[in-house]
């Protein structure tokens, strides 16, 4: 039954309405010229990669989030794509969950996917079941926002599968239909909080909510108030920012141009400067035939699919012709005396000092950051690498847990407070607690006091984009975010599940983020091992790697069993990533002896080593740890490696085989030979075996 609300003649005239904006697939009306399709096209079709789909620019694996873009480009072009049939393999098996199961759903990589099927003309009928299922909105996770609000764009993003896929909306309308109207602000635009929470909506937001209502009702409320909002979001540029009076970021955007006239066309309104609207989308394009989300930026496929879209909304496709686009800046040469080196960020800060040490030593680790470091454990660490003469720096890189940022309208968010500096410098207190504080007021108490120490605050993740966007690009106008994370323990790649985040490529370098978990470094290794930052410098010192953020001389890599023994890069050149992997045999740690984890870790523990788990109550005690696979929580999972013998002073003794139990029971959380000295000694010799290749070591220690 239909509820009185919403009659079936209001759904067939939603339905009806979203086809009209390019929800649904059709053709436009309007066609650019052969000549301004011709540039376009080939800029796109350089994305193309041979796994099927488009990938951003500077990776060498496709994503759904591009592929869709591209394939909406070609749509609005009125260009046929090559290889349709693999195309379509391909969006239908490249959610980003495939890449590793997602912590919690994003719906609108399943719009994506739908939507993107529908424009190849294929039914996409085998999502019907599940999309069919689901008939509310998702709470978010509230360790990750305080109140559990559901990210409003990828939630509504199902209303939009369920029009596409011909599901009955009726069923939608009971959750669905109160969770929209309790985000509709009195001035007619939508944000991610409820209205009762305060705070202005966000065109982007606003854009999803009308595309929502067209389809359950409620399109024809507040339209003038709705239209007059949107038009006020227009800047003197011609492009549209985030909201009319934002307090920071209010930058135009491709992406809220884009969202604002379309919003406006569904109101039957249009810009009040539209020439001056289509003159800046127009101001985007690039020489290499893309068009970028902001002037003198890169170009890249999503922003290139927002601008056609928007044209395409203001009926101005045919303006494309003879357009020559800004030429896309030729990067200053990198100095030839620089060199390749390596830095973690928030790797371990507690348990063995030791091992810590051995590890930097053996993977060639020059910058080692300590997250959350115990009182003297970095103090310990450099003095143990002072004596073994390991050239590793270990400097200060927490995460501050219990800080929350609110931003109103968009919520109240954790994960946020993430830094690096150089070790014993005032960076001024965190500002954790149950208060949650502004960014304008983050700005002035935390990040403040940090870059005057010397420190640099980045950003691990967020999954609600537009209080990403508005974060980001505030940290590239007035400093703030000086990296983006990509690569993470619990996530192989954050870009994979917040693929917006290219949109910074060159403005904000990535990096990759231990984010170390578990109490021993030695039960980290996989990660330790498995992925690191790399930048250019001459030397690898503190105020090098300063220079090399400031001028993005920085890539990301991992190689290791989460990335299928792939080699996966981000950088913010293609000139940095070529350098990089150009001398990649001084950095590279598989399959190159120079550069390997060790097999066993050989201790001697003495009373004072207060950090070492097994150290004595008096005399010297010897500690063996052989090589595990390891969880990502930090404990060890399967054997690499098994001690063969263990001799002091040229005799074999026996060492006791030490193991604890997991917390709650499943599996062991260290295992290690303990061997206590019954007399003065002076060397050991530890002999242990690869499983996996018969190969033997031996490993000395002094005692």
């Amino acid at each position: 039954m239909v509820p009185p609300d919403l009659t079936r003649r209001q759904v067939l005239k939603g339905i009806a309405a979203l086809g009209a904006l390019g929800v649904l697939p059709r053709m436009p009306a309007a066609r650019p010229s052969p000549a301004g399709r011709t540039r376009i096209l080939a800029y796109l079709r350089r994305h193309a990669r041979p796994d099927g789909g488009y990938a951003f620019d500077g990776q060498q694996r496709s994503h759904l989030t591009p592929t869709f873009a591209v394939i909406a480009a070609h749509r609005l072009l009125g260009a046929e794509l090559p290889e349709k049939e693999s195309l379509i393999a391909f969006v239908r098996t490249h959610h980003p969950r495939e890449l590793k199961k997602l912590e919690q759903e994003r719906r609108i990589f399943e719009f994506q996917q739908v939507q993107a099927l529908r424009w190849l003309g294929d039914d996409a009928a085998d999502f019907r079941e599940k999309i069919g299922s689901i008939i509310k909105p998702q709470e978010y996770k509230r360790q990750y926002e305080r109140n559990g609000y559901p990210i409003f764009q990828s939630e509504l993003g199902l209303v939009q599968c369920h029009a596409l896929l011909g599901l009955p909306l009726e069923a939608l309308q009971p959750a669905f239909g109160d969770y929209l109207r309790s985000r509709r602000r009195s001035n007619g635009s939508y944000n991610n909080t409820p209205a009762s929470d305060g705070g202005d909506g966000h065109v982007m937001n606003t854009y999803w909510g009308l595309l929502a209502a067209v389809l359950l009702g409620g399109e024809g409320e507040l339209r003038t108030e709705t239209a007059a909002w949107i038009k006020a979001c227009q800047r003197k540029g011609g492009g549209f920012t985030y909201q009319p009076n934002p307090e920071f970021s209010g930058i135009e955007d491709a992406a809220y141009t884009r969202a604002a006239v379309r919003s406006l066309q569904m109101l039957d309104a249009a810009p009040e400067e539209r020439e001056r609207c289509v003159q800046w989308l127009l101001s985007l394009a690039n020489a290499d035939g893309g068009f970028s989300d902001r002037p003198g930026w890169r170009s890249n496929p999503l922003a290139t699919y927002y601008v056609l879209d928007a044209l395409d909304a203001l009926g101005a496709l045919d303006r494309l012709e003879n357009l020559s686009g800004s030429p896309v800046p030729v990067p200053a040469k990198l100095p030839a005396n620089l060199k390749v080196f390596s830095i973690q960020l928030e790797a371990h800060g507690t348990g063995s000092p030791m091992e810590a040490v051995a590890l930097a030593g053996a993977l060639k680790i020059d910058l080692w950051g300590s997250k959350n470091a115990k009182p003297g454990w970095i103090e310990r660490a450099q003095e143990i690498a002072g004596s073994r003469k390991v050239p590793v720096q270990f400097f200060t890189a927490n995460e501050e847990y219990g800080t929350w940022l609110v931003a109103p309208g968009l919520g109240t968010y954790s994960h946020t407070s993430d830094l690096f500096a150089p070790f014993g410098r005032d960076i001024g207190p965190p500002l954790s607690g149950p208060t949650a504080v502004s960014w304008p007021d983050y700005r002035a108490r935390r990040l403040a006091p940090l870059q005057r120490g010397d420190g640099r605050l980045f950003w691990q993740f967020g999954e609600n984009e537009e209080l990403v966007r508005i974060l980001l690009d505030d940290s590239v106008a007035r400093g703030g975010f000086a990296a983006i994370s990509t690569f993470h323990f619990g996530n192989p790649d954050f870009t994979n599940t917040e693929p917006f985040l290219h949109r910074w490529r060159g403005r904000i370098p990535f990096v990759g983020m231990q984010d170390a978990h578990g109490s021993e470094p030695w039960w980290w290794a996989d990660m330790t091992e498995g992925f690191r930052t790399l930048f250019l410098a001459k030397e690898p010192t503190w105020e090098a790697w300063l220079e090399a953020l400031k001028k993005d001389w920085v890539v990301a890599v991992r190689h290791d069993e989460m990335s299928r023994g792939e080699t996966w890069m981000h950088g913010g050149s293609d000139e940095v990533l070529d350098f990089v992997r150009g001398r990649e045999s001084d950095w590279r740690w598989w399959d190159n002896p120079r550069v390997r984890r060790p097999l066993a870790s050989l201790v001697a523990l003495r009373p004072e080593d207060r950090f070492e788990v097994g150290h004595p109550q008096e005399g010297v005690a010897l500690r063996v740890r052989c090589a595990w696979k390891n969880t990502p929580q930090g404990f060890p999972r399967e054997r690499l490696s098994e001690l063969l013998t263990l001799r002091v002073d040229g005799r074999e003794v026996e060492p006791k085989l030490v193991e604890t139990p997991r917390p709650r029971g499943e599996g062991i959380a260290d295992s290690f030979y303990l061997y206590p000295l019954p007399q003065p000694a002076r060397q050991a010799v530890a002999t242990v075996r690869e499983i996996s290749s018969g190969r033997s070591e031996t490993i000395s220690c002094p005692i």
